[in-house]
């Protein structure tokens, strides 16, 4: 299975240095300082928020699965061993890309959107005022109620030029055939519905998490493509509006971040915020992970900084615990901080 083959990638990414409950909460997209140190540490992007609404039993029916198949063996701690099967499967390339960094689940809201508004056409042009909308959610409907009045539904004009984007935006993406079918089968339409994931699953012969998988992959090419291309895609832009999650930053680590950068040491923050000084900290190391500006060295010298580096390069390791083993010295917040940074010191 396709969700076995991203797990497995993933756990081979962590080096057996964090739990199979790390995996869960990077699909997830846990917006938890460790969840979130762990994206830029192992350079996991990609998965974060795949899965936002992943069930813990469907993970762990996945776990099992592969220790079953002697894959991973699962220690009682919670971590976890790659067996030399395992580690194969892992390194063979992944035949679909994602970008969960960018949408966490945002692109369902796109597709749910667009699957209304072509429902919503698809009616009107058979002069059909009522139906039953495939999209339950009532802010997406009463979004694509304004979206339909703003562009003059009724004139007729609106569907010629969806579908124009449409085709033309999906003929440039990098999408495989099957991929785009499935997009277009999950759309309903007067009289046509669109297909459950049961019936695609049974079509393609796919597990139906396989076949979402596809769909998400999908999605986030596509909408990649509309991104990138803006102005050929006006009508598909203004769709996809909020979707793409372009502030990296928490609002609660923007919050610290103001303070900071106003001179507000880490103490008057966490006495002005009333918040824990390991939650300040969990801030900081955001704004070390996602600002290729933001210096370490007010809390990390450079020395210190070449001295965890050469710990991880010689002991081929980023556990936190090993690495203060290492070097006691040093706190686990300027460990934290330099592996977040990830770069040489300056």
């Amino acid at each position: 299975m396709l969700i076995q083959q991203i797990l497995l990638k993933i756990l081979h990414t962590f080096q057996q240095e964090r739990t199979v409950s790390a995996a869960y909460h990077l699909l997830k997209g846990k917006r938890s300082g460790q969840t979130i140190h762990d994206v830029g540490l192992f350079n996991l992007y990609s998965y974060f928020g795949l899965l936002p609404k992943l069930a813990r039993h469907k993970f762990d029916e996945q776990i099992d699965l592969m220790f079953a198949k002697s894959i991973i063996i699962i220690e009682e701690n919670g971590f976890y061993t790659m067996t030399e099967q395992g580690k194969q499967l892992a390194v063979q390339p992944l035949s679909l890309s994602f970008d969960g960094w960018h949408y966490r689940g945002n692109e369902h809201v796109f597709f749910g959107r667009l699957a209304l508004i072509i429902q919503s056409l698809s009616h009107q042009q058979h002069h059909k005022k009522a139906f039953i909308p495939i999209e339950k959610n009532e802010q997406t409907q009463q979004w694509v109620r304004q979206f339909l009045v703003r562009h003059h539904y009724q004139n007729g004009m609106l569907q010629q030029a969806i579908y124009s984007e449409m085709t033309a935006s999906l003929s440039k993406s990098a999408i495989e055939e099957i991929m785009k079918d499935i997009l277009m089968y999950r759309l309903t339409g007067y009289n046509e519905p669109g297909f459950t994931w049961q019936q695609l699953a049974f079509g393609y012969n796919m597990q139906e998490m396989d076949v979402q998988l596809h769909y998400i992959s999908a999605l986030h090419t596509w909408l990649n493509e509309l991104y990138r291309e803006k102005s050929q895609y006006p009508l598909l832009n203004e769709i996809m509006q909020n979707i793409r999650v372009e502030v990296v930053l928490t609002a609660s680590t923007n919050s610290t971040a103001q303070l900071y950068r106003a001179g507000r040491t880490l103490e008057e923050i966490s006495h002005i915020r009333r918040l824990k000084m390991s939650t300040i900290e969990d801030h900081i190391v955001e704004l070390a992970m996602n600002e290729p500006n933001f210096s370490i060295e007010p809390f990390v010298t450079n020395e210190e900084q070449k001295q965890i580096l050469d710990a991880v390069e010689n002991y081929d390791t980023k556990r936190l615990k090993t690495l203060k083993e290492l070097l006691p010295q040093l706190s686990y917040f300027q460990l934290r901080l330099t592996l977040a940074k990830g770069a040489s010191p300056t």
